[in-house]
């Protein structure tokens, strides 16, 4: 018998590869976890599963137990979500909150950084004022604002958001467009 006559059969590991969300004691979504990591939280008592939805979860299956795993878990300790800084003005990080893009012309090679408010001009070395430029923009601009070098930004550069709170407003965005539909 060849394989391809064969029916389509999942593989039982195939459940490890799904993801359960992690809610803080206070109910706010905090980030995704694969179902390995819930499990040993749910078997230390460190999480319980969230049962006010009808969303049934994952039945994981071992030997001798059998573990029903929950697609939502709530952590049983205070989370660590308010202890959390706003990284350094740096270029690494700079570049990751303007998503490597030229915040100028939309450019992603030869990339620098700007400060939008000229050093010389009073401009301070701070999230509002730095952003991702090309070369090009960059020296075209030179030591003047984007106003006066007719340079708009693409976008207002600001300090990147905590991440338990960028996960929480991406959850509650997918949960109302799954709702819509």
């Amino acid at each position: 018998m060849t394989i391809a006559s064969q029916p389509h059969r999942r593989n039982p590991t195939d459940v490890l590869t799904q993801s359960v969300v992690v809610f803080s004691k206070n109910y706010l979504p905090m980030s995704r976890i694969n179902i390995k990591r819930a499990i040993v939280l749910l078997v230390s008592g460190k999480a319980e599963p969230l049962t006010h939805t009808e969303e049934k979860g994952w039945q994981v299956r071992s030997p001798s137990v059998v573990f029903d795993v929950p697609k939502q878990i709530r952590l049983t300790f205070p989370g660590n979500e308010r202890l959390w800084n706003v990284p350094p003005v740096n270029r690494r990080e700079v570049l990751r909150r303007d998503r490597y893009t030229c915040q100028y012309c939309g450019s992603t090679k030869n990339l620098t950084l700007d400060h939008v408010i000229p050093r010389s001009k009073g401009g301070k070395h701070s999230w509002d004022n730095v952003v991702t430029a090309c070369e090009r923009c960059n020296s075209r601009k030179g030591d003047r604002t984007p106003v006066q070098a007719g340079m708009p930004l693409r976008t207002q550069p600001k300090a990147p958001m905590h991440p338990v709170v960028t996960f929480a407003e991406q959850f509650w965005r997918e949960q109302q467009q799954e709702n819509l539909e």
